[in-house]
């Protein structure tokens, strides 16, 4: 495998995985289920897990693979491995918002290298290209011809006066405190890893999450903001966040621009 190869399929996978999630999206009904930790899952989710998965798998057979659908996936290990979230932002898909995206990602030795994050009804999509910088693609999302890029970066961040973005499903009172600590200019809510993206693209300096995560939720989005010369460290230690963890569970994490100022907890 090389990134000449992996990137272009990962895109394709991605749009193929948006367009069944929109089909889903638009019917009148769909089925809605709860999974053993509570959290809801719908046919599109495992519609779209299906696609990637079998197109992941076809074309690297022995590559590692996780994704949050496929709990038999969670016990591989490995250095290296492919993560996937067919559809983050479930409660957004379920309650129409619209800020629900697909998230296919690489890791290498703990880090998310190079990966998509596709919102098929926001019709945004950024990735890496196979250099490791980042762009955001705009057009059509034609599967086989990749539409007009821009190199994306992330902004020179004003200390006093900040762009936050923050969580729109898991905002809590702990969240609001850390905020607080900094000079804010204004703020702005996203579901899903579009929240990485917006850092990623200089449309937001700070992204704090003191909330549950899991690996597959935020590598792709990860490797986009790294791409972008963004940074994603762990909040208790400001250490860069990991992946191959124990159970793909990650600890509270800030996604930032560097030159914030980054504050400790309390």
């Amino acid at each position: 495998m090389t990134y000449e190869t992996l990137m272009p399929l990962l895109r394709r996978l991605a749009i193929e995985a948006g367009a069944k999630i929109m089909e889903i999206y638009g019917s009148d009904d769909f089925e809605v289920k709860s999974k053993s930790d509570a959290s809801p899952v719908t046919e599109a989710d495992e519609a779209a897990d299906a696609l990637i998965s079998a197109g992941l798998r076809a074309a690297f057979p022995e590559m590692i693979l996780v994704t949050e659908e496929q709990a038999a996936s969670h016990a591989a290990k490995g250095d290296t491995f492919l993560i996937v979230d067919p559809l983050d932002g479930t409660k957004e898909f379920v309650q129409r918002r619209g800020d629900f995206t697909v998230n296919i990602a690489l890791v290498e030795k703990g880090v998310p290298v190079r990966g998509v994050v596709y919102a098929p009804a926001k019709g945004r999509m950024f990735y890496t290209l196979a250099d490791g910088t980042s762009v955001e693609e705009t057009g059509a999302f034609d599967p086989s011809s990749p539409g007009p890029v821009k190199s994306i970066r992330v902004s020179t961040p004003d200390n006093g006066a900040l762009m936050v973005v923050a969580s729109k499903s898991h905002r809590d009172q702990a969240t609001d405190d850390y905020i607080a600590q900094y000079a804010v200019r204004d703020m702005t809510s996203a579901g899903s890893s579009l929240k990485f993206c917006l850092v990623a693209t200089g449309e937001a300096d700070l992204y704090p999450r003191l909330g549950r995560t899991m690996e597959w939720d935020t590598a792709a989005g990860h490797a986009v903001l790294l791409g972008a010369g963004g940074r994603v460290v762990r909040f208790d230690d400001l250490t860069p966040l990991a992946y191959g963890k124990e159970g793909f569970a990650n600890p509270f994490f800030i996604a930032h621009a560097p030159g914030v100022e980054l504050k400790t907890a309390g």
